[in-house]
C-alpha cells in the first residue's frame, strides 16, 4: 500500500514554474520553454516517484508547456493546421504568470507583516547567516525547494540499495514521530541530517514523505536562511 501526500496544502503548477524560473535565474518575459518545460517534467516525474497526490491541473500545465513549445519549434510564419497566428505562443503564459507572482508576493508581504516580531530567530541560528547583527524573521520555504534538496540526497544513496520499496503508512507515521522527538529534544536540525549516510532509498522517501506531512499540519516548519542555501527544519509552537 502507498502512502501519499496530498498537494492541496502546498503549491501549484504555476509556484513550480515561478521556482524554476528563480532557480535558473531565466527571464519571466522571455522564457526558454524548451528547458524550462524539461525541468518542470522532471519535478512532475519526481513527485509521482513520491507518491505526492498530484492534481489534474499540473498535468494540464505539463500538456501546456508541450503544445507551446511544439508552436515555437515551427518554422517563422507558420502554424499548426487549424491555428492561427497569434503571435508568441508563450504571452499567455507570461501574463499568468506576471499576475500570479503579483498576487503571491502581495499576500508574502502581507503574512510577513503579521508574523513581525513572533516568528524571529536569535543571531547564529542559521549556520549559513553569521554576519546578522539583530533578530531577523526568515521565510518559510516550499514544496519545490525541498524537492530539490531531496533530489541531492537521493545521489548519494547508493546504487545498491536503489531497488523500489513500496511503503507502509506505519513506516511514515514512525518517521514523524522520531522527527518531533528530534526536533523536542535539538529545537532544529539541518534537512540534509534528517537522512542517516546508509539509509535506503525506501528509508530516505518515507523521512521526506513524513516531514512533508509535518508541514502540512503546521507540526514543524521548514526554513532557508539564503536562496538555495543551508535548509533547516524548526518545531512549531505546538511541539513546545
Amino acid at each position: 500500500m502507498d502512502y501519499e501526500v496530498k498537494l492541496d496544502s502546498f503549491e501549484g503548477p504555476l509556484d513550480l514554474l515561478l521556482h524554476l524560473i528563480k532557480k535558473h535565474e531565466v527571464d519571466i518575459i522571455d522564457i526558454p520553454i524548451s528547458m524550462i518545460t524539461q525541468q518542470y517534467l522532471e519535478s512532475i516525474e519526481m513527485m509521482q516517484m513520491l507518491d505526492l497526490d498530484i492534481a489534474g491541473e499540473f498535468i494540464l500545465m505539463a500538456a501546456t508547456l508541450m503544445h507551446i513549445k511544439s508552436k515555437m519549434l515551427l518554422p517563422p510564419g507558420e502554424t499548426e493546421e487549424g491555428d492561427e497566428d497569434e503571435g508568441d505562443p508563450r504571452e499567455e503564459l507570461v501574463r499568468r504568470l506576471l499576475e500570479y507572482r503579483k498576487y503571491k508576493e502581495a499576500a508574502q508581504e502581507l503574512d510577513g507583516k503579521e508574523r513581525l516580531g513572533r516568528d524571529s530567530f536569535l543571531r547564529g541560528f542559521f549556520e549559513d547567516m553569521e554576519d546578522n547583527d539583530e533578530d531577523e524573521a526568515i521565510p518559510e520555504i516550499g514544496l519545490f525547494d525541498l524537492v530539490e534538496a531531496l533530489k541531492e540526497v537521493l545521489k548519494t544513496v547508493s546504487e545498491a540499495r536503489m531497488h523500489e520499496v513500496h511503503l507502509e503508512p506505519l513506516s511514515v507515521q514512525e518517521k514523524m514521530l522520531l522527527l518531533c522527538e528530534r526536533l523536542q529534544r535539538d529545537g532544529s536540525v539541518t534537512f540534509q541530517a534528517l537522512f542517516e549516510k546508509d539509509a535506503s532509498r525506501a528509508d530516505v522517501i518515507a523521512t521526506f514523505l513524513g516531514l512533508l506531512e509535518l508541514i502540512k499540519e503546521k507540526t514543524v516548519k521548514a526554513f532557508q536562511g539564503e536562496t538555495f542555501g543551508v535548509i533547516r527544519i524548526m518545531a512549531n509552537e505546538t511541539l513546545h
